[in-house]
């Protein structure tokens, strides 16, 4: 099992999200946006609010989570295809067709699974509200 993402503060959709990933497999690996791939993303000012160290480390220490490593590219595609996992995985927001990775995995004969949510969260929404509440 593969899934990559941000995981910049950590909420109950992201764990969530990974416990039903880590049921579709024996193993779950998380590959996170390395602190540049991140930026680039857009997901706002000062984003992301966690250093990468400190998203490795939460995220390792998921029950679910197998281990962790990142990628500094804009996609983890080149992971995906080095790593070889026989699923590929992503939260509800992203169609199977526009999974980084999805074209090799199911060339392979793996599978491709958007996990629709259980639990509507969103970080960058948290930030917003965050910030709004202390007037930055």
């Amino acid at each position: 099992m593969f899934t990559n993402g941000v995981f910049d503060v950590l909420h109950r959709g992201h764990v969530t999200y990974l416990a039903r990933a880590r049921a579709e497999g024996a193993s779950l690996l998380v590959a996170l946006n390395g602190d540049a791939s991140a930026r680039r993303l857009g997901k706002g000012a000062g984003r992301p609010l966690n250093p990468l160290a400190d998203r490795l480390a939460l995220v390792a220490a998921l029950r679910s989570v197998s281990a962790v490593t990142w990628f500094d590219e804009d996609t983890p595609e080149a992971l995906i295809a080095a790593c070889r996992p026989e699923v590929l995985v992503k939260g509800g927001d992203w169609p199977v067709e526009r999974i980084a990775g999805a074209a090799g995995v199911l060339a392979r004969g793996g599978r491709v699974l958007s996990i629709p949510f259980e639990h509507e969260r969103s970080t960058t929404a948290l930030v917003e509200r965050i910030r709004g509440s202390i007037g930055t």
